[in-house]
């Protein structure tokens, strides 16, 4: 598949951003031709230089498998527009469903840089190489990357900011609740602060 359209380059700097607000995000990764995507509603910024995040990753799933032998992972940020398809990839196991990645028509993409599989549809994209931490993963299924790249939908990732109010309402993040239930990110309320917030 094509590089999306409008994806641009997020300085590592601002990465953090791109989580700030909490949205569901699809776990994607490949190892030795295999790829898998899965759905995570448990992922947040941790630190700002290097940048990393965090994300609970079942050991029951196979996307776990991946991320452990390949040592990498990429954290896709869904919008309203693939809502279905981050269900259905959050409710299928691909080691029950070894195929669910076609059934569903999930369609992924790759950047001349970047050695990990990003998934098309989304407005936001953070690439992690795992930072080692054997207790957290074995102990809570948690895991740490540091982002090496981030890359955004310029139309409504701009200056290091999401901007959702001025464009379509299928361009806005995901908040998964429960039960097949999501919310979407609303309508910003800007209050002057420091440049450098």
């Amino acid at each position: 598949m094509p590089v999306p359209a409008f994806f641009a380059s997020v300085p590592l700097e601002k990465a953090y951003r791109l989580l700030n607000h909490g949205p569901t995000v699809l776990v994607s990764s490949a190892h030795a031709g295999s790829v898998n995507i899965m759905a995570a509603a448990w992922s947040c910024p941790l630190d700002f230089s290097p940048p990393k995040v965090t994300v609970v990753i079942d050991k029951a799933t196979r996307t776990r498998a991946l991320v452990e032998a390949s040592g990498q992972f990429v954290l896709n940020l869904p919008c309203q527009s693939i809502a279905a398809l981050t269900l259905a990839l959050g409710s299928e196991s691909a080691l029950e469903f070894p195929d669910k990645l076609q059934r569903h028509d999930a369609q992924l993409f790759s950047v001349p840089e970047v050695d990990a599989p990003l998934v098309q549809g989304c407005v936001g994209w953070l690439v992690c190489k795992v930072v080692p931490e054997p207790h957290n993963q074995t102990t809570y299924d948690l895991f740490i990357g540091e982002v090496t790249h981030a890359f955004a939908d310029s139309r409504v990732f701009q200056d290091g900011h999401w901007n959702f109010d001025d464009q379509p309402d299928a361009l806005r993040t995901l908040h998964y609740v429960a039960g097949g239930q999501f919310y979407v990110t609303g309508a910003s309320l800007k209050i002057d602060a420091p440049e450098s917030l």
